[in-house]
């Protein structure tokens, strides 16, 4: 069997470290997976996918929380019963009460059905026992349900209060954003744009576009902005 573990923190304010100490103190031996990620859809977790893609039958993966595996209701649980299915052991240290082994004991202690010898009295007491299992199974799928959803429902009270915060400060005349037409000066921006005179064909100098990209370790779409300041200068 082997134990993953996954954190993940989804805003600058959070800490990845208490969740990664929380996983190994609960598993020592798991092997962390960690990324920064913004949003509610799995789309983007690299880290995450790479689990997803490598975790077997009889292997085990830990969360300091189930909002780290899903902030999406519907997404998560149908994820959880996927990996369920697929004999996955799910472990949330927060929510122990839907991980996947209470599950699986839920549905393994289902009432057997009790044989009196009539045959009337045998067929209501299988339907009674029917329905009671069937109780028992759809009670932890609840439980599991409600968990995603109140996941959901913490990101989703995020979201509103941040867009209270800035419509707030709008009204009182708080600039929000940029300044539409100013220009950011940034650390690393001057030193760019002095190896950009300094090489660029365009300045001079005896590298194309690409080379200079190359040379000076910088994304295109930042290049050609810096290179049009310069230009425009």
């Amino acid at each position: 069997m082997k134990v993953y573990g996954y954190a993940r923190i989804s805003r600058k304010q959070q800490s990845i470290d208490r969740q990664i100490r929380n996983i190994k103190e609960a598993f020592p031996a798991a092997v962390i997976a960690q990324e920064a990620f913004t949003g509610t859809k799995l789309e983007g977790r690299k880290e995450f996918e790479k689990i997803l893609k490598a975790v077997r039958s009889g292997d085990m993966i830990v969360f300091d929380s189930v909002s780290r595996m899903s902030r999406n209701a519907e997404e998560g649980f149908f994820l959880y019963q996927t990996l369920l299915q697929k004999g996955v052991d799910l472990v949330f240290l927060k929510e122990p009460h839907i991980n996947t082994a209470v599950y699986r004991e839920a549905a393994e202690k289902q009432i057997d059905t009790i044989q009196t010898g009539d045959a009337a009295t045998d067929e209501l007491m299988a339907a009674i026992t029917a329905g009671i299992n069937r109780y028992m199974l759809r009670l932890a799928e609840r439980q599991i349900q409600l968990a995603f959803d109140q996941a959901q429902k913490e990101v989703d009270d995020l979201h509103a209060r941040t867009r209270e915060g800035i419509e707030t400060a709008r009204l009182a005349g708080k600039q929000i954003g940029g300044i539409s037409g100013k220009k950011l000066h940034i650390k690393k921006a001057q030193p760019a744009k002095q190896l950009i005179l300094k090489h660029s064909r365009d300045f001079g100098g005896t590298l194309s576009d690409e080379e200079c990209m190359k040379l000076i370790g910088i994304a295109r779409n930042t290049y050609y902005k810096y290179k049009r300041e310069l230009q425009s200068v």
